[in-house]
């Protein structure tokens, strides 16, 4: 089988890949905010509603993809690590739709997703030596530190649901993001590297968002192609901070996209963390994450691509 379907269910969104081993290639996608993680902080479960939304987005990409869901390599991540009922949710999910979700640890997310920039920044003929790869996700921010044929990383446990539920004053998020920085210059420290030398790479919603909206797209007329590679500097946050501040919620759900209106801000202010963490003036962000890195490992294990 040379054609793979992939799915990522993370802490906010819901993404479905249909990848061809041989060319290289993404032949179809789909992508839905469905939520996992939404209550998660004060209940520590995953809700019914939000099981329902998964479960209803899996059926929509069936009928828009025409995939075999019992064919798919599926995985989950922070959401479901933290949350207490995880193993009756993936039941749920397996008896409903047929999909079996394999839980992966923080360090199998960042192998794949760096696997799967990799790639992307080859594609996009720019240098994958040395890199920070910054993954915003909902529920965690992973930070992984790439020289030439190794890699370090580590799982930081925030995201950007879990801030904007968990710190409803902006002072409040403000002064967490601090300590947050504290504890990420401490593992950068710990690896005793020159960060002069490592070029600043961001990928998930939050960084092709920005990118997006600096292209002048917004969520209905969204070009990754245009975004691959597109360098997003410290005022290009700050513009968007000012377009979503001064913008109503059906404008910012326009540029946005539904589901993603309320943790759009404090996902800009992680970004804003990370970039004053690594004294960077720039990044170059990517589309490309773990739904891909998870299809272009199963394609090297099967011997279809290199």
């Amino acid at each position: 089988m040379n054609n793979i379907t992939t799915i990522d269910l993370g802490s906010n969104s819901f993404r479905v890949l249909i990848y061809d081993c041989l060319k290289n290639k993404i032949l179809d996608e789909y992508n839905e905010v469905v939520g996992m993680a939404d209550g998660l902080n004060t209940t520590g479960i995953i809700s019914q509603a939000a099981q329902d939304r998964v479960i209803l987005a899996v059926e929509k990409s069936i009928s828009k993809l025409k995939y075999n869901p019992e064919n798919a390599i599926c995985v989950t991540t922070a959401a479901m690590r933290m949350a207490k009922n995880s193993q009756e949710v993936l039941k749920n999910f397996k008896d409903k739709v047929k999909i079996d979700f394999k839980i992966i640890n923080g360090e199998e997310e960042a192998r794949l997703t760096l696997l799967a920039v990799k790639y992307a920044l080859k594609r996009e003929k720019i240098d994958s030596s040395k890199f920070i790869l910054l993954d915003i996700g909902g529920g965690s921010t992973e930070i992984i530190v790439n020289n030439f044929d190794n890699f370090s990383s580590r799982s930081f446990n925030f995201g950007i649901v879990t801030l904007t539920q968990r710190y409803l004053k902006k002072e409040q998020l403000l002064f967490q993001l601090e300590e947050y920085k504290k504890e990420i210059k401490k593992f950068l420290d710990s690896l005793k590297i020159d960060l002069d030398e490592y070029t600043f790479v961001a990928t998930a919603g939050t960084p092709t968002t920005v990118a997006a909206v600096k292209l002048g797209q917004d969520f209905f007329h969204y070009d990754k192609e245009k975004v691959n590679g597109t360098t997003v500097n410290l005022d290009d946050l700050i513009d968007c901070l000012k377009i979503f501040n001064n913008s109503d919620n059906q404008t910012v759900a326009k540029l946005v996209g539904k589901g993603r209106v309320e943790f759009i801000e404090v996902g800009i202010y992680i970004y804003r963390a990370i970039f004053e963490v690594l004294q960077k003036k720039e990044s170059i962000v990517l589309d490309d994450g773990l739904r891909e890195g998870v299809a272009v490992d199963y394609c090297i294990k099967k011997g279809l691509c290199k």
